[in-house]
């Protein structure tokens, strides 16, 4: 299984920086996101979770650092969690890591509606 590494591109600064790792499970999600094609862009990411957790079986460490992200991602997002709360409803131990701007609390609320809609836990941190 190959890791996927998406570098911020400053040409498109409406997708985000992307690192899946294979070898540790560590997945990371940084910067903004609100491209046009977000289904186009997300799928290869929840494709890998399903990949992962089939493979592995191992726990999945899911670090998210959006400053903004619009409607479509949400709902990419929410598809990703429900690939993890799936998981971990099935006995996988997943961690999911959400970095907000301190000068931005009300990115706090909208953590919040993602962890309620999904049943899935997200630390809430500041960075």
């Amino acid at each position: 299984m190959e890791s996927i590494h998406i570098p911020r591109n400053s040409d498109n600064p409406d997708k985000p920086e992307v690192h899946f790792d294979a070898q540790t499970g560590v997945c990371e999600i940084k910067g903004e996101s609100y491209m046009e094609s977000t289904n186009t862009f997300y799928l290869p990411l929840m494709n890998w979770l399903d990949e992962y957790i089939k493979t592995t079986g191992q726990k999945l460490q899911l670090n998210i650092q959006l400053l903004y992200f619009n409607t479509s991602a949400t709902k990419c997002l929410l598809d990703m969690f429900e690939i993890l709360k799936k998981y971990q409803d099935e006995g996988g131990e997943v961690e999911v890591n959400w970095y907000y701007d301190p000068d931005d609390p009300e990115m706090i609320h909208e953590i919040e509606d993602f962890e309620t809609e999904s049943g899935l836990h997200i630390n809430i941190l500041e960075y």
